[in-house]
């Protein structure tokens, strides 16, 4: 476990290395002096010019962050129930007719979106998902969960055996790192659907991980152009 004088060494290394302050200067004050006051009164130090010019960069930095901060925090987008996640995934994907989009939402502890991706837009019937690609993401992330949605141009809000197979698929990936797929919203239209909720979103880890692309179709499209093919070979 990292102890106060651990965090204490790291704060002076960063800050000389990066207002060129020496590490002998700014142990000693701080054996006698609060460290901070070398951000907030930086005469304390009697820097030169250059350094004291870093510092004032340092600071204006440290203050934009802080502000910056404070707003995503209050702008955080966060899933507390499948509607949340659903009406969400509705208004982005709601209506789209002409391809079928994969997204992601990597979330953090608390289920609030850290990052949102469009994974796959394939055609009106199908797009191809890679795994690979996702885990990726997620890594980079550093996400606790992830929630996965798309949409069906034909309308449909049902889960499909496909759909159910790719999220099988995804939760055998990222089960072992501990990363949850706490749902699969599919949009129909501008209404929507909740694999958790309909009880089908599988939880287990079932086999080993499989990487490679996944085709994701869209089951009662294909049916209708089947049934238009079977009409017009009647006539």
């Amino acid at each position: 476990m990292a102890t106060h004088e651990n965090h204490s060494d790291s704060f002076f290394q960063s800050l000389n290395k990066l207002t060129g302050i020496p590490m002998s200067k700014l142990k000693s004050y701080a054996k006698e002096n609060n460290p901070f006051n070398v951000l907030e009164h930086p005469g304390v130090v009697e820097p030169s010019e250059r350094q004291l010019d870093k510092i004032n960069k340092l600071n204006e930095f440290i203050a934009s962050y802080n502000v910056l901060k404070l707003n995503q925090e209050n702008e955080k987008i966060t899933f507390k129930s499948p509607d949340d996640a659903g009406k969400y995934f509705a208004s982005l994907l709601g209506g789209v007719k002409d391809k079928e989009r994969f997204l992601v939402a990597f979330l953090d502890n608390s289920n609030s979106i850290i990052e949102l991706k469009t994974v796959s837009q394939g055609s009106t019937n199908m797009a191809v998902v890679y795994p690979r690609d996702i885990l990726k993401m997620a890594l980079a992330n550093d996400c606790s969960s992830i929630l996965l949605s798309h949409n069906h141009p034909g309308g449909s809000l049902k889960a499909s055996r496909e759909d159910i197979a790719l999220t099988q698929r995804i939760v055998d990936i990222f089960k072992p790192l501990n990363i949850n797929v706490i749902d699969h919203i599919i949009v129909g239209g501008y209404s929507y659907s909740s694999m958790a909720e309909q009880g089908v979103l599988p939880g287990d880890k079932m086999d080993v991980a499989n990487y490679d692309p996944i085709e994701l179709t869209d089951a009662e499209e294909k049916q209708v152009e089947f049934a238009s093919l079977d009409e017009e070979m009647e006539l």
